[in-house]
This record gives C-alpha cells, structure tokens and sequence, in this order.
C-alpha cells in the first residue's frame, strides 16, 4: 500500500561530492598478457585481467568507454568523472586537462569481454564497445521490482524478486490460472493514488502480478486491474488473460497480453492497457448505498498454442 493511502482490505476467493574517492589502482602482471581469441577474427583478443583493470575507470571502477582522459602523469578515468572531481585527478591532484589517452581507446578495440550478466546465464563474448549495447537488452540481465506504491530498488532474477515480493513486501502468493478477488474499500471518495493492491499467481511453472488500483484519470477517478508477467517480452507473448466485473446483470471484461514487468508499472498503468472501471460504474457495481466499494473481479490466465 502506498504511504498515505487509505485502507483497503482484499478478501480472497480463490558517492560523494568533491574528491573523496575511493580509487582503485590498475595492476598489470609483467606476464599477465592477452590471450588470442578463438573466435577467428583478425587482430581480436579476449580480455585477461590485467587488460581489464586498465579499463576500469580508477574512480566509479565501470569500464571506461569514449573519450578515456588522463593526467599528465598517465593516471586515466572516464568523461564521466571528469566532471564530478572537478577537472582535477583524484590520485596526484594534477589538473586533468583534456588529454584523451588514445592508446588505451585503441586497446579498447581489440578486446572481446563477457557480458556482464555472464554469471545470470549469458554466456557470450562481445566486442569492447559493442558489449555496452548488448547488455541494456541483455535478456539474462537484472529485473526490477514489481511492487508498486512505494520505491523499492531491489533487482534481481526472477525467483529472488518472488522471494523478496513474499518476505519484504508481503505480497499473496496463489497457485491457479483462474482468480475471484473481492476487493473492498471504506471510502470510495479517496481515489487519487489511494490504493495499490498485488496478488502473484503461479500459473503453467511462471508467475504473473495482478495489480489493482485507484487514480485520476486526468479528472474522472477510476480504479484499474492489470496483470504483468514476471519474465521478458517474449515470453510474455506465449500467454494471454480475461478479466472481468460486474453486477445487476451488467458487466466489463477485458482480454490481452500481460505485459512483462520489464515495463515499469506506471508506464502500464498509464496506457491503460487493463481493465478500467470508472467510479460511477464500480459504485453502481458495489451496490445501492454508494458508502462502500465492493467489487468482484474473476480472471483466466491461459498458454497460447
């Protein structure tokens, strides 16, 4: 539940600025040198070590991309912390300059390195500065948390996210394709960013997040259902669900793709790809008296052929 918003009960049915920094030397073994690449390209070679170090970056330690600077005294460091130790090298206090240390951009280009998700199941080698690229789309690479309503900045892979959303946030954990929630509201005036409710299922050995709020629509408050698939996009395209509402012989439904939760949930939740409930209707939904919001919503889950 997000701070501040107000009570809803679901019963279920189914580093520092300036210089001080924390530099690490690049140390190269005399012997240490780079082994030749089996890939078969000319002039390639897989990075050892000491190689490595040199390109890490002496002040954030990331692997240091165009323009790599120097000092005059050959200490290098990426653009990046350039400009956060104020134009003055961190190891000598020299001032840096603009001195672009050439030789070790060119040494760049001969390198094939692992990705860095190569201990998350990825296992390919890449080209220097091809690898960066690589690893923003990397499909073994870190997801974010799901959890919605509150900033939560744990990563990791799948099954470590399911234990921290059941430990850490408390989340329910359900087996089944198919749900029945009630979900019921005290006050159903309190819209704008009131509520954030999610249930995970475990459904064909994969789990989905069902996701239930209430927000401004630009000016009409509504209350919203959608589900994301914890894996990627791909993945999420093998499965489709129905979600439905209603009473006194009316209802809504909706049917589509989860989403994968590599899309954040506000960016599903603000192209209202789900299930949308304007207030009047889930009121009218609710009941007569319009003091209480109870609403029902099933759902299926299914595999694509």
């Amino acid at each position: 539940m997000a701070p501040g918003g107000s009570a809803l009960k679901e019963a279920l049915e189914s580093n520092s600025t300036g210089l001080d920094y924390e530099v690490k030397m690049a140390k190269v073994e005399a012997n240490n040198k780079p082994a030749k690449s089996g890939s078969g390209s000319i002039g390639k070679f897989h990075s050892s070590n000491g190689v490595y170090e040199l390109l890490e970056c002496l002040v954030c330690t990331n692997l240091m991309y165009p323009p790599i600077y120097q000092c005059p005294n050959g200490h290098t460091l990426c653009s990046s912390c350039k400009l956060r130790v104020q134009n003055t090298c961190p190891t000598c206090r020299y001032e840096l300059g603009n001195i672009r240390c050439l030789a070790l951009e060119k040494v760049a280009e001969s390198l094939e390195v692992p990705c860095r998700y190569q201990n998350l199941g990825c296992h390919d080698i890449f080209p220097y500065y091809s690898k960066l690229k690589h690893e923003q789309h990397c499909r073994f690479r870190s997801y974010n948390c799901p959890y919605a309503g509150s900033e939560c900045s744990v990563t990791g892979d799948i099954q470590t996210l399911v234990d921290h959303l059941k430990d850490d946030h408390k989340v329910d954990m359900h087996d089944g394709c198919t749900f029945n929630h009630r979900y019921v509201k005290a006050n159903p005036h309190e819209v704008e960013n009131a509520t954030w409710m999610l249930t995970v299922f475990n459904c064909f050995g994969r789990q989905f997040c069902l996701h239930f709020e209430a927000f401004q629509l630009g000016m009409a408050p509504v209350y919203m259902a959608f589900l994301r698939f914890m894996g990627d996009e791909n993945e999420a395209k093998k499965f489709s669900y129905s979600l439905e509402v209603g009473a006194h012989s009316r209802k809504l439904t909706w049917q589509g793709i989860p989403r994968s939760i590599r899309d954040s949930h506000r960016k599903v939740r603000d192209s209202q790809d789900g299930l949308i409930i304007p207030r009047n209707l889930a009121l009218y939904f609710s009941g007569s008296d319009k003091e209480e919001l109870k609403l029902r919503v099933t759902g299926r889950i299914w595999k694509e052929e």
